[in-house]
């Protein structure tokens, strides 16, 4: 697994986290309940967070491939020219 794999998998599971916090952050109003503390919707960014890093697996992903198919075009080149 390489590093940009990683980054998707953590950047799904920390959006999971928050989409999570969210839920419960938002259920006591439908519930009315008293609400939580403050601190608990700033665990909801967390959603924000983890599609941020899970986009940053996947740009790096494309870059790569990128990389690997231009290495791909200048070695399929110079064998025609050999």
């Amino acid at each position: 697994m390489n590093s940009a794999d990683r980054l998707v998998r953590i950047g799904g599971i920390v959006f999971v986290l928050g989409a999570v916090a969210t839920l419960v952050t938002v259920a006591p109003l439908f519930l009315g309940t008293t609400p939580f503390p403050v601190y608990m919707f700033c665990l909801s960014m967390l959603m924000g967070v983890g599609f941020v890093i899970a986009a940053a697996g996947v740009l790096k992903s494309a870059a790569a491939g990128r990389r690997a198919a231009r290495a791909a075009a200048r070695g399929a080149t110079t064998a025609q020219g050999a």
